[in-house]
Order: structure tokens, then C-alpha cells, then sequence
């Protein structure tokens, strides 16, 4: 596939014809995610594109100018949006100094607008806080972090494989909390190989004892690739699976924390305290996918008509460079979503949130009328798996712990 045919302005309007759909000419917000895709070491569950490495070895400057590049050419799917939300993931981000993303967004903003982005986060583990390096991060801009916490029991990070210990964890909250971000999310899992129900807690009354405004508090799972799919380790029956959730989110529902996607608790307050930018995937909104391994997806609009596309890049750090380090450009893969995949993917994101959507947005977003699938909707309300209130549709109680048999009607 040729790469530029799918730009706006020089797309074939009869191959879009034959895919698209009308549309009302209102195109979602728009979000930039970035991938740094190293690590100090792997962790055995981790299935994300992660590559050990020690920080002074690592191409920084190449990986900069093939992050501009690649997002220069990405630029002309923008369609005049300014971009919404930032998230720099990995991998470990805060691998890298604060001088490289104050260099990174002064390029970028020369082929996008940035002055309404309100939200730019940073993924950092603890064992990568420094006082002084954090304090500069948030002189360059980024106003948000996202540590990796996983659990406060040194056991239980030792057998993840994690690098920091316990105590290096809490020196990191304090050390987010001294360099005046706006905000912070503690990532915890729980379900942990010889983990209780009495420790799951323990880490979510620790990591609450900080006074976070988000939490991320998810269950462990094996994924394919990892070292935990081929070594496979003991976890907790599923009964204490299931109590840990529970007694968990009545613990959290004490201290204030509202769960509004599935792994995701803000605290309840004036303020709006969600991932703004987590919100935007979940909303079926358009981002940009930089870096080694990222991913994208984008509306594009010409003639009254939608057409959506996924993009990705290469995964091999090197390689992703090379690619990306000439005019060619040959790292980046693009797919056409059929029409008939609307549907499906639109509520695969928004079913995950506890808002659930409206027949506005489903129209909006895809382009199809609401009446497309309304009695498939209607069909899982009888069943008690879905609920309509007004023009707004979400799954019940139900329906949210066996998402994807819902999921699977618009198949």
C-alpha cells in the first residue's frame, strides 16, 4: 500500500465510496500517544514492546529525530486538529532526561498545535526517581505521572521481577508529590502469585494513605510472549480473585475513589480527576501513535464521508529508527477498518467506561445511524445486560463481567 494515497486531500473518493460512511463532519479530539520502548529489564509479565537496556547506551538523539519524522509525516491526517492529550508510555519513559522531551515538543510544535492540550503524562518507574531529573520533566511540560507502583510487598515485586524495592516506591510518591505535578496515578496490580486477600488490601490502604487523585488497581493476567506464559506461576484461586475485587472496591468507594473504566478510580471531587487522555480511546476518539511498536487510529473526512484507519510502527527500537531516519518512511503499516467493523470497535472502547455512550456519539464517531444497532441494544436490555436511560446505553452490572459474550452480538 502506498502510504500517501490515504492522505485527505488526494484520497480516491470512489475507493472511500465504497467504504465509508455519510458523515456529519465532526471529527473527534484528537490525542498523540509516544513510545519509548526501553527498559533496565524486562518483567516477566510484561507484553508490552520493551526492550532491556542500560540508560547510557541507548540512541537518544537518532530516536528524537525519528520521532519528528514520524510524526511530521503523520501530520497530514491532523485535518486542522489540535492535539487534545499526551501520553508518553513504554516501556520506561523516565529513562529518558527531561532536556529530550523539551527538545522533543519544541520540534513537534512546529508541525501541530499544542496550546490546548491540557493533559501530558509520563510513565515512570521507581527506580528511575531522581528529585532534580522529575522537577525538570515538569518545567518541560509534562503535568502528569503514571508510576508504576505494582505493590508495596517486597516479595511480591520480587517475584514480578521488578527492580525497585517497596521503599524506593514510596520515595518516588513523595518525590511526584514535591515537584508540584497536577496531578498523579499510582498503577497497582493485584492477583499476584502468593498473593492474600489481606495483602491486596494492604497495598491499596498503603497507596491510598498518599492522598493519590487516580488509581489504575487491575488483576494480574498472563499474556502471551511473556515469561510468565511459558513459566507459568501459581495465582490466586478464583475465589479469592473475586473477593480481593470486591472487598477492594468497597475500600476504595470509602475513601472517596469512583470507578469509571475498568481498571480506572478517580477520587470524587469538584475537580475532574480521570485520565483525560485514556478517555479520549475509550470515547472511540483519534490518536496519533509514535515511537517504536505504536499504534494509531484516525477519522478522516472528504466528500460528507468517514473512512478510518489503524496505523502501526515497527517494533525493533533500531529498526524503527532506521526507518524513520530518511524521507522512505518505510517503518509505518496501514489498515482500512471495513465499514462493517463500526460497530464492534466503537463499543469494544466504549463499553469499558462506566458512562457507557449515547446514540448521539455512536453516530458521530461512526457515522452509521443509531438504529444500525438498536435492536441488538434492545435485545441485551431484555437480557438484563445492557442498559438504556434515555438516549444513553451502557452494560449493566451483568453485562460488565461478561463483556466480551456482549461484545461478541456485534461480531
Amino acid at each position: 500500500m502506498n502510504n500517501d494515497s490515504l492522505t485527505p486531500n488526494n484520497t480516491d473518493s470512489n475507493d472511500i465510496s465504497s467504504k465509508g460512511i455519510i458523515s456529519n463532519n465532526v471529527l473527534p479530539p484528537l490525542s498523540l500517544y509516544i513510545h519509548t520502548p526501553w527498559c533496565i529489564k524486562k518483567c516477566p509479565y510484561c507484553d508490552f514492546n520493551s526492550h532491556a537496556a542500560k540508560s547510557g547506551d541507548l540512541p537518544t538523539q537518532q530516536y528524537l529525530d525519528a520521532l519528528i519524522n514520524d510524526f511530521e509525516h503523520d501530520s497530514k491526517w491532523f485535518q486542522g486538529r489540535p492535539i487534545h492529550t499526551v501520553f508518553i508510555g513504554g516501556g520506561t519513559p523516565s529513562l529518558l532526561s527531561a532536556d529530550f522531551y523539551q527538545q522533543l515538543f519544541s520540534r513537534l510544535k512546529e508541525f501541530a498545535d499544542f496550546d490546548q492540550c491540557q493533559e501530558i503524562t509520563l510513565e515512570a518507574n521507581p527506580s528511575t526517581f531522581e528529585q532534580e531529573k522529575f522537577i525538570q520533566y515538569r518545567k518541560a511540560g509534562i503535568n502528569r505521572l503514571s508510576i508504576g507502583i505494582q505493590s508495596f510487598n517486597q516479595s511480591h515485586l520480587q517475584r514480578l521481577g521488578r527492580i525497585h524495592s517497596a521503599d524506593e516506591a514510596k520515595v518516588a510518591i513523595e518525590i511526584a508529590q514535591q515537584a508540584n505535578f497536577d496531578s498523579f496515578n499510582l498503577d497497582l496490580m493485584h492477583g499476584l502469585p502468593g498473593q492474600s486477600i489481606a495483602d491486596a488490601i494492604n497495598d491499596l490502604e498503603i497507596a491510598l494513605s498518599y492522598q493519590p487523585k487516580h488509581l489504575s488497581w487491575y488483576q494480574l493476567t498472563i499474556e502471551p510472549n511473556t515469561v510468565f506464559h511459558t513459566q507459568k506461576p501459581i495465582l490466586p484461586i478464583e475465589d479469592t480473585l473475586y473477593d480481593i475485587q470486591e472487598q477492594g472496591k468497597i475500600l476504595l468507594e470509602s475513601k472517596g475513589f469512583k470507578q469509571y473504566e475498568v481498571s480506572a478510580y478517580s477520587r470524587h471531587t469538584e475537580s475532574n480527576n480521570q485520565c483525560s487522555h485514556n478517555l479520549n480511546y475509550w470515547r472511540y476518539g483519534d490518536y496519533i501513535g509514535i515511537g517504536a511498536g505504536a499504534h494509531g487510529k484516525l477519522t478522516l473526512i472528504e466528500n460528507d464521508l468517514i473512512e478510518v484507519i489503524r496505523t502501526n510502527k515497527t517494533r525493533a527500537p533500531q529498526d524503527y529508527i532506521n526507518a524513520f531516519s530518511d524521507t522512505d518512511r518505510k517503518g509505518r503499516k496501514i489498515k482500512r477498518i471495513d465499514k462493517k467493523e463500526y460497530p464492534f470497535e466503537f463499543l469494544m472502547n466504549t463499553l469499558r467506561i462506566n458512562e457507557g455512550f449515547t446514540s448521539e456519539l455512536f453516530s458521530t464517531r461512526t457515522g452509521l445511524p443509531f438504529s444500525h444497532i438498536e435492536n441488538k441494544i434492545d435485545t441485551l436490555v431484555q437480557e438484563n445486560l445492557m442498559v438504556k436511560e434515555g438516549t444513553t446505553i451502557r452494560t449493566s452490572e451483568l453485562g460488565a463481567r461478561f463483556l466480551n459474550s456482549v461484545l461478541e452480538r456485534f461480531l
